[in-house]
């Protein structure tokens, strides 16, 4: 992975989020249909967005069957922690503790998220 990932914007993400859930190669119809319900492209649209997305370094496309296969090249899981990394050191100073504590304060969490949180925390301590 390159140290410096780049952004998606939400209809690139959109799209990352087609592919990572297949185990194998798509074509763009697949992905196109995958999208329907949400986004209402030509096909042409959608060619674009996967040509920045193979530049960009988040897909391969393999020409050798005859049909365009897409593949993703970073993975959901990476591209999500370091996203993660990157929203925690730019809102909240790299403290997993402010971020909480603002999402309590202004009620965006409840009791009981902080209570599975705390389950979640003390089942981490027990592995």
């Amino acid at each position: 992975m390159d140290k410096v990932m780049k952004k998606l914007g939400e209809a690139e993400l959109e799209i990352m989020q087609v592919i990572w859930k297949t185990d194998v190669p798509v074509t763009s119809s697949y992905i196109l249909k995958e999208l329907q319900e949400h986004r209402k492209w030509q096909l042409s649209t959608l060619m674009t967005s996967l040509s920045r997305l193979v530049d960009k370094g988040f897909l391969s496309c393999d020409r050798s069957t005859g049909n365009n296969l897409y593949s993703f090249i970073i993975s959901e899981n990476d591209f999500k922690a370091r996203e993660s990394k990157s929203f925690l050191e730019k809102l909240y100073n790299n403290s997993i503790q402010n971020m909480v504590a603002t999402l309590y304060s202004n009620k965006a969490i409840k009791d009981s998220d902080v209570n599975e949180l705390r389950k979640f925390l003390d089942d981490l301590e027990g592995k």
